[in-house]
């Protein structure tokens, strides 16, 4: 059984991630570039499940967001559950999963996104930093297409051709699940 000491550190290691995660959405929507920075640590991949992000070290990956603020007006982050799991005792790694939504300028248009984060956490001598950074759609959309678009697998509508959303279907225990139930 873990000490006091251990479980209280616990704790204080995963507000810290907490409000790295926080933190991701102001700097952001802020565009406060030094404080994007600060978020990584210094060996850090940022990269997107479609494979259109792919990023390694802090400078590569803020050369990658000025591209992404190049075609993104004002926005707005919204992070809603955040799942951490400790690697080992809890004091160094940790990997975690993030479910949220935003609201963007995108390409003259409104659009709304759900996303999901697949992360890894690493506490550095600046505290806890992401190591790995993997973003997930389940959908991207003009706000006037929102109302159906659950209705198509072609749910990523950043581009200028639909492509395919990157979550649930594409994911083992979905497809295993379907299967199961005769319909994949």
């Amino acid at each position: 059984m873990p000490t006091l000491e251990e479980r209280i550190a616990r704790l204080e290691a995963e507000s810290q991630i907490r409000q790295l995660v926080a933190r991701y959405c102001f700097t952001i929507d802020d565009r406060d570039i030094e404080g994007i920075r600060a978020l990584f640590a210094p060996d850090a991949v940022l990269k997107s499940a479609d494979g259109v992000m792919n990023a390694t070290g802090v400078d590569a990956i803020m050369t990658q967001y000025d591209g992404r603020f190049d075609v993104l007006g004002p926005g707005h982050h919204f992070m809603h559950d955040v799942q951490i799991d400790f690697v080992d005792n809890g004091s160094q790694e940790a990997t975690g999963r993030v479910i949220g939504h935003a609201e963007l300028w995108r390409g003259g248009r409104m659009m709304v996104t759900a996303i999901r984060y697949d992360d890894k956490y690493r506490n550095t001598e600046a505290g806890w930093k992401f190591a790995e950074r993997t973003i997930g759609f389940l959908y991207y959309v003009p706000i006037e297409e929102y109302p159906n678009i659950l209705a198509t697998p072609l749910r990523n509508h950043a581009y200028a051709e639909p492509k395919p959303a990157d979550f649930p279907e594409r994911l083992p225990t979905w497809i295993a699940y379907e299967k199961a139930r005769g319909r994949g």
